[in-house]
Parts: C-alpha cells; structure tokens; sequence
C-alpha cells in the first residue's frame, strides 16, 4: 500500500454519475486517512486551460489525464485513454473499469468501505461503461439518469456528504418512468433525423429521452448506415458540445480530431465558442470534416468560417 498526497482540494467531472461517485469517493477516503473535510469542486471535461490557480496538493478523479496535471502531491483517478505518462503525479489507472470502481476500491484498501458504497460504484461502473448486455443495465442506467436530470450541484447539496442514502432513492421512480415513457418517443422521433456529416458520422437531432440510448439504440439496430453518430447540446452562456457514440472505436478518434476525448465508443467535444447555434455547429463540422468541399461549396465556406470568427 503506497502513501498518498494528502489533498486540500478534490477535482472531479460534474457531468455524469462516474464523476458525481468517484468525486464523493475521494471525499471520503481524504475524511478515512487525514480527518479532512476537503472541499469537492466539480468541473467540465479538459478544464485545465481556464483554470485559475493550480493548487499545489490535489486529487482528481474521472477526468483525463494530461500533461497539465502532471504535478507533484497529484493524484488522479480515471479510466480514459491516457497519451502521458505521468513523472511527478499519482495515477491510477485502468480503461477497463469506471473512476468510481477504482475509487471504491482504493477506499477499501484503507479500510472506508462498505457494502452500500460498493454497490453504488458497481452501478457507476455498469453504467459508464455502457455495459448493455449486463442484467442490471437498466436499473444503472436510471442511477446515471439522476445526475443527467437534477445536475452535480443540486445533488451534491442532497447526497454529498451521506452517499449511501443514494441507494434505492425514491428518485429512481421517476428516473424509471423516463426510461419507460420518454426513451421510446425520444427514438421515434430522432430516428428519422439524421444528418449526413461524412460517409462515417452523422448527426442526430434529439427531442426528449436519454441521448445515449437513442445513439447507442440507432446503432445497434442499424436504422443508419454511419459507423458513428453524435448528438448536440449546450448550456446557457457556454459552447456547443458534441456527444459521440460508436461501436468499433471511431468515436475517440472522431473526437480527437475536434481536441476532445473519452473512450473509444463513447467519446465527446466541445466546438468553438464563435460556434453558437447547432445549425452553425453543422455547417462548421460538414466543412472541417472534408478537407476538400466541391467547388461550389467553396464561396459557402468562406462565408461561413468568415462568420465564425475565423
């Protein structure tokens, strides 16, 4: 058992329930081996370059690691393809289990877990790794919807310091009823929507219902001949960001190409902030996705990236 730095802050994805579980995780194991209640401060994926102080002694959990965080008295927990090898920082790592397995049990091995824990990042880890074909996927499936509904935040304020009462939440009702109700109409009517962006990808309007599901179902069921298939969304006052899904590996390398990342079939993006409405996301995706528009594209183009801010 190797020591670890001990945190006065703790960085995690605010995105998704890997992020929400393995964050609360650390939060546990820094109040397990110090005594320290340290502050959980969730962020988006790749942060790194509007980050305004970087402290000297931190954990991060569920968000890729890059260079920037190669820092001494760093530790990172994640389970993304990782291109740098770290020389200063603590990583853990493992592409074949979600940040909330790891978390739980690197909290275990200190003697903080428990039953109720481990049953939640078995959840994290069904869900994360979009493992369909496991008998508890739906029942995961709900859990992830929690955080997708109600957001980091307001949750956190709800289960932040008592995870355990997560577990068979009275919110998985609704979260059920969703699935059953929204996820059915959500796929019939984005079926029928989707847009060429290459021969490979295409782009799927949404409605209602679970995003992943709708891609992933789309291409497990092959209603579309592209390899891999995104979905659009924005925050108030933020960027456009892609969510990619694929069956074979192409939606890492699709999001790579747009400097995001992820896994190899559940990979993500975030576009330019000149890029402010979907409909310019597309324009903007069809014409850097072909290196060589037809000739009469070409005066579209420049109309286009000259709008854009380019």
């Amino acid at each position: 058992m190797f020591s670890l730095p001990q945190p006065e802050i703790i960085f995690t994805h605010d995105g998704d329930l890997d992020g929400f579980i393995s964050g609360c995780l650390l939060q546990r194991l820094a109040k397990t081996l110090f005594n320290l209640e340290v502050p959980l401060e969730p962020l988006s994926s790749s942060p790194w370059a509007t980050l305004k102080r970087f402290p000297s002694r931190a954990w991060v959990s569920d968000l890729a690691f890059e260079q920037k965080m190669d820092r001494k008295n760093w530790m990172i927990v994640d389970h993304h393809i990782a291109e740098h090898r770290p020389e200063f920082a603590t990583l853990i790592h493992d592409t074949g289990y979600s940040a909330a397995q790891l978390c739980y049990e690197l909290l275990a091995k200190h003697g903080g877990g428990n039953e109720i824990l481990r049953r939640l990042a078995h959840l994290a880890n069904v869900a994360d790794l979009y493992l369909s074909d496991h008998p508890e996927f739906d029942l995961a499936s709900e859990y992830a919807r929690i955080v997708k509904t109600y957001h980091f935040r307001p949750l956190y304020k709800l289960f932040g310091n008592r995870l355990e009462s997560l577990l068979d939440h009275p919110l998985l009702e609704i979260m059920s009823l969703k699935r059953k109700i929204e996820d059915p109409i959500g796929f019939h009517w984005s079926k029928d929507r989707v847009t060429t962006i290459t021969t490979e990808l295409g782009y799927v309007e949404t409605s209602i219902g679970d995003v992943n599901y709708i891609l992933h179902r789309l291409l497990e069921n092959k209603h579309t001949t592209h390899v891999a298939l995104f979905a659009l969304s924005k925050k108030p006052g933020g960027p456009v960001t892609m969510s990619i899904r694929s069956r074979n590996g192409e939606a890492l390398e699709i999001a790579k190409t747009l400097q995001g990342g992820g896994h190899p079939n559940a990979a993500g993006a975030m576009l330019p902030r000149s890029i402010a409405t979907f409909h310019s996301a597309i324009d903007y995706l069809k014409h850097l996705l072909h290196p060589n528009p037809p000739a009469e594209d070409a005066i579209g183009a420049k109309a286009l990236f000259d709008s854009a801010g380019f």
